[in-house]
């Protein structure tokens, strides 16, 4: 079982949390619709460390970036999401 460590209750179990999407494929408010169907069916599935979106469904209902290894799913980071920056 994959424990993710929740910034705001400390490491939960994935049943608690929703996967969303990986955050290159979040599209912009003004994408045409070529532009969102490339984004959205035309990306690369490669193995390693991936930037995600997900939401701790079942706890504090917070989005988290996450940091993962798709293979080994090592989790690297979980920050709060968006973050300073991010929008």
């Amino acid at each position: 079982m994959m424990l993710i460590p929740c910034p705001h209750c400390g490491p939960r179990a994935q049943l608690e949390f929703t996967y969303e999407r990986t955050l290159d494929a979040i599209l912009p408010l003004d994408a045409t619709p070529e532009d969102a169907a490339r984004i959205l069916y035309e990306r690369e599935n490669p193995r390693g460390v991936s930037a995600e979106l997900w939401r701790h469904s079942f706890g504090c209902r917070a989005w988290l970036r996450l940091e993962r290894h798709t293979v080994t799913h090592d989790i690297s980071s979980a920050i709060p999401w968006p973050s300073v920056g991010e929008a």
